[in-house]
């Protein structure tokens, strides 16, 4: 038999999974530690154990009476939020900068045709919400672009980590316009679209370092 501390993260890894796997959605309770034995195929102190590791991880939240619930699909979500939470939102902008300059640099020089046309999509959707006015749709639709140009630069690690600070990026750039889209607070971004578009990295990673220098345009 394997020793515990090995059981204990085989069951981690096992929960995990189906956690990703979508048979547990985000804001749905996972089966009793009972059920958990049963599927699992291990005692009951190796699931509790597992189970407390996520909890602590942010993945998983007990709540009394109730039962124990997904509340992240990703562990590093929380640690973002809990930065936020701690008005650390300039330390957010700094990683944030980082990993858009690299993804920026890449995706001019990976983006293949599919690429380019969701990033038109992408930014003719985020026009339509700035000539709308609408706040919300705005910061959905900018953050939906840069998001595509991550996924445009084909490093699914950097996707990974990227997605940790989404709720994060839609804060910055929440916070940055306010609670309306004025003519001053506008960054165009077909520079950055076209940057890709044409191959040329390193004016692509310029255009997405500019955004975010200073710390208060989107």
């Amino acid at each position: 038999m394997p020793p515990r501390g090995h059981r204990v993260r085989q069951t981690i890894e096992q929960l995990r999974a189906r956690i990703l796997g979508g048979e547990w959605p985000v804001g749905g309770r996972i089966p009793t530690e009972p059920q958990l034995v049963a599927a699992l195929g291990v005692g009951r102190n190796t699931v509790r154990e597992a189970v407390r590791a996520l909890v602590h991880a942010g993945v998983l939240e007990c709540r009394q009476g109730s039962g124990t619930y997904v509340v992240s699909t990703d562990e590093l979500a929380p640690v973002v939020a809990r930065r936020l939470g701690d008005d650390r939102m300039t330390e957010v902008i700094e990683v944030r900068r980082a990993f858009e300059v690299e993804a920026a640099r890449l995706a001019a020089l990976r983006r293949t045709p599919e690429d380019l046309a969701a990033l038109d999509g992408a930014l003719a959707e985020r026009e339509a919400a700035w000539h709308d006015g609408r706040v919300d749709a705005f910061v959905e639709a900018d953050a939906t672009l840069h998001t595509v140009v991550v996924a445009a630069a084909h490093n699914a690690m950097l996707a990974e980590l990227y997605a940790s600070v989404g709720s994060a990026l839609r804060s910055t750039v929440a916070q940055a316009m306010g609670d309306a889209l004025t003519p001053e607070r506008y960054v165009d971004h077909s520079r950055l679209v076209e940057a890709i578009r044409a191959g040329d990295p390193g004016r692509a990673a310029l255009e997405a370092g500019a955004f975010l220098e200073p710390a208060e345009r989107a």
